[in-house]
């Protein structure tokens, strides 16, 4: 792969198509970058297509009882994010599909006068509502009994048309990068792009390359022999139940732990059913479980919890899920987006939002390292046609329920 048939030269090159990536290019292309965005698989893929859509602004962080770093540092993403649906922010998600405008919390009997307590004070005027009983959701109100319930400003988007709709922002610079036929080599302290084809060899040059790809970071990092920033993953096993009983629900039940006992988020399938996605405690937990193992917790959870749904024609499914973090002493959970350079590479950038409702920020400090390195964008457009366009990747319920053998 040393002789280059063709040389192409790109201001950011893009690593990682989920998310956090695609909101990078679409603020690259906003502002005139020469950008290219390479996935492996399908966009939206592990991390993204995983999430449950929560936009929140931090309070399920804050049930310890007090407001912290990570409670603050997210507080207003809520709004970021619906100037941007309404076409009014640094992207336009006007294409996307909003699934709820807004969270619920509700607490089991053993916490019930804590949260409520907290849940009363006066730094949460105004981001929490407390609910009268004709105020429920509609799966809440068929318990026909008295909850603690309280209602978050927090919206839930559905992730594949925010992904869709980001995707079709972007030019035709959109590709599928297959690690068989590529490498990143590095030169010093600079590192460029090989990639084969019938035609030959095309080496890709970027004043700055962006690694963006969740999990996949580290495998990156030591395709160039870097070890930092380093990276921590947290892993899930959330529990996937396929009904037709016509509740969508989107909610937290608090319990004793700083985590929702769980949280449930509903997304519609092809033919016509619902999927809940089970994540809070449940999920963490649930990573000792063998899948049967974990079904069966959640199965008695929901029994435990709502009582008056009858779940037993629901069909069941597991899917394990690692959130990649940057690294953080005692394994604690970031407060914010991170984005630095990778250790001694001069133009390699690497971020992870942390979560979803922050990858306007890692985005938005990605944009201000580049003025502080003096990288301004060149206005032009160089095509990379040898590679196939990316796709979008197909969510977990539709994999999970179209396989053989899900769990009934």
């Amino acid at each position: 792969m040393s002789k280059h048939s063709n040389v192409l030269q790109f201001d950011t090159v893009v690593i990682g198509g989920g998310i956090a990536g695609l909101w990078l290019s679409n603020r690259l292309n906003s502002a005139g970058y020469n950008n290219l965005l390479l996935e492996q698989s399908g966009l939206g893929d592990q991390q993204s297509v995983a999430s449950q859509g929560m936009i929140h602004g931090g309070m399920k962080y804050a049930l310890a009882g007090a407001l912290t770093g990570a409670s603050e540092a997210i507080a207003d993403m809520p709004k970021h994010w619906a100037d941007c649906l309404a076409g009014q922010g640094d992207v336009d998600l006007r294409g996307a599909s909003v699934l709820s405008q807004h969270f619920y919390m509700w607490a089991s009997p053993s916490v019930t006068a804590r949260v409520t307590t907290f849940f009363a004070s006066k730094a949460l005027r105004g981001r929490v509502d407390n609910l009268s009983a004709d105020q429920y959701p509609p799966l809440l109100q068929a318990a026909q009994r008295k909850f603690d319930v309280y209602k978050l400003v927090d919206v839930v988007l559905d992730v594949p048309s925010v992904v869709k709709t980001l995707r079709n922002n972007l030019p035709q610079n959109c590709r599928l990068i297959d690690w068989q036929k590529a490498r990143l080599v590095r030169t010093g302290d600079r590192v460029h792009l090989e990639i084969s084809s019938a035609e030959g060899v095309t080496k890709i040059c970027a004043q700055r390359f962006m690694f963006t790809a969740g999990k996949g970071n580290q495998a990156l990092l030591e395709k160039i022999d870097c070890r930092a920033p380093e990276m921590q993953t947290r892993p899930l096993q959330q529990v996937m139940v396929k009904h037709n009983l016509g509740y969508e629900f989107y909610g937290h039940c608090l319990g004793t732990d700083k985590t929702p006992r769980l949280t449930i988020s509903s997304h519609p399938t092809q033919d016509g059913e619902m999927v809940w996605y089970l994540g809070g405690s449940l999920a963490e937990k649930g990573v000792a479980l063998n899948a049967e193992d974990l079904i069966q917790a959640a199965q008695k959870e929901l029994a435990e919890l709502m009582p008056w749904i009858d779940l037993s024609q629901a069909q069941w499914a597991t899917l394990n899920i690692d959130r990649a973090e940057p690294k953080q002493h005692n394994f604690a959970r970031p407060d914010k987006a991170f984005t630095g350079r990778a250790e001694g590479v001069s133009n390699v950038y690497v971020g992870w939002p942390t979560k979803l409702t922050l990858a306007p920020n890692m985005a938005a400090e990605i944009l201000a390292q580049l003025q502080a390195d003096q990288i301004a964008p060149s206005h032009r457009q160089s095509a990379c046609d040898f590679l196939p366009e990316a796709t979008l990747a197909p969510t977990p319920w539709q994999l999970a329920f179209a396989a053989k053998g899900a769990s009934s």
